[in-house]
C-alpha cells in the first residue's frame, strides 16, 4: 500500500494513455448511441429529433417481446445450466487422478474456440443434408427422427441454447476449479477428522466457502448471456420466424438491415438497462442467499 501511495502519480500518468483511448472509443461511443435512440435517423440523412417515439414503438413491438422472452431463456438455460454443470466438473476433476489434466483441457477447449468457429461447427453437424447428425440416425436405423434442426421452429431455439452451454460451461469449470484450489486444505483435514461425510463436507463447507465465486460467476453469466449475437447470428440469423430472435440480433437487423439506426440506438439502450436491472437482482438475491448460508 506504502509503495502504493508513494507512485501514485506515475500510476495515474502512466495509465491516463490507456484510459483515454478506451472513454473515447468505447465509452463515448456507447453514450453517443444512446442519444441517437431519441432520434430518427437512417445512417445518410441528418438525424430528426422524436423524443420517446422510439421507445414507444418497442413497448408495441412483438417481435421485439419475443427476442426479449427468447433472452430471458438464454439467461435462464446459462445460469442452471452452465454454473451447475461447470460447479459438477469442477468438484469432480479437482481431485488429482490419472488424467485428470486432460481432462480439464478437454472441457475447455470449446471455450477456447472463436463464437463463430463454434457455431460453422454445429451448423454443418446439424445441416439437413450432409450433416454428420443426421447421416448417423439413419445409418442406425432412426431416420425418422432426421430433422432440420436450426430450421424447425420447435427445435432451433434448444439446440441454440444447448451449443451455448456446450461452448462456455468449461469458462465457470475452470472459475471453480481456481476458487476451490484456494481453500486451505486444513479445512478439509479439519472436517475429515470430525468425522464429517464427504456429502457434507461439499453442502456445508465447499459450497459456502465458494459462494462469493458463485455470485461473481452469475453476474458474469447474465451479462454475456444478454449480450448474446454472433453464435445466433452465425447459426440461425435469429430465425426460422424470429424463433431464436435475441435483442441482439434484433437491435443489429433494425440497424442494419432496414437502416433504422434510431430505431436500433433505442433497442441497445433497452438492452443495457435490462441487463443491468438482472444482474442488480441476481445480486440482491445472491446476497440474500449468502446471508441465509
Amino acid at each position: 500500500m506504502d509503495l502504493f501511495r508513494k507512485n501514485r502519480m506515475f500510476l495515474f500518468f502512466g495509465s491516463l494513455p490507456a484510459i483515454l483511448t478506451y472513454v473515447i472509443f468505447v465509452i463515448y461511443p456507447i453514450f453517443r448511441s444512446f442519444g441517437y435512440g431519441f432520434y430518427e435517423w437512417n445512417g445518410l440523412s441528418d438525424p430528426k429529433y422524436i423524443g420517446l417515439r422510439n421507445f414507444l414503438e418497442i413497448l408495441q413491438d412483438p417481435v421485439f417481446w419475443k427476442s426479449f422472452r427468447n433472452n430471458i431463456l438464454v439467461v435462464l438455460v446459462s445460469v442452471f445450466g452452465q454454473l451447475p454443470i461447470g460447479l459438477v466438473l469442477a468438484v469432480l476433476l479437482h481431485r488429482s487422478f490419472k488424467g485428470s489434466g486432460a481432462y480439464r483441457s478437454i472441457f475447455f477447449i470449446p471455450m477456447i474456440l472463436s463464437t463463430v468457429v463454434v457455431a460453422l461447427l454445429w451448423s454443418s453437424l446439424l445441416n439437413p443434408q450432409v450433416g454428420v447428425v443426421n447421416h448417423f440416425l439413419k445409418r442406425v436405423g432412426m431416420g425418422f427422427l432426421a430433422l432440420n434442426w436450426l430450421g424447425d421452429m420447435r427445435t432451433a431455439m434448444p439446440i441454440v441454447c444447448g451449443v451455448i452451454i456446450w461452448q462456455f460451461t468449461g469458462l465457470y469449470m475452470v472459475i471453480f476449479l481456481s476458487a476451490l484450489q484456494n481453500i486451505p486444505k486444513e479445512i478439509h483435514e479439519a472436517c475429515s477428522l470430525d468425522g464429517v461425510s464427504e456429502r457434507s463436507k461439499l453442502i456445508h463447507v465447499t459450497l459456502p466457502l465458494l459462494w462469493p465465486t458463485v455470485m461473481a460467476s452469475v453476474v458474469l453469466c447474465i451479462a454475456g448471456s444478454m449480450r448474446s449475437f454472433d453464435l445466433v447470428f452465425v447459426m440461425t440469423e435469429g430465425g426460422p420466424a424470429h424463433a431464436t430472435e435475441l435483442m441482439a440480433t434484433y437491435m443489429y437487423s433494425k440497424t442494419f438491415a432496414v437502416y433504422k439506426y434510431g430505431y436500433g440506438s433505442a433497442i441497445s439502450m433497452v438492452i443495457f438497462l435490462l441487463s443491468f436491472g438482472m444482474i442488480l437482482a441476481g445480486q440482491a438475491l445472491m446476497k440474500r442467499k449468502q446471508d441465509v448460508l
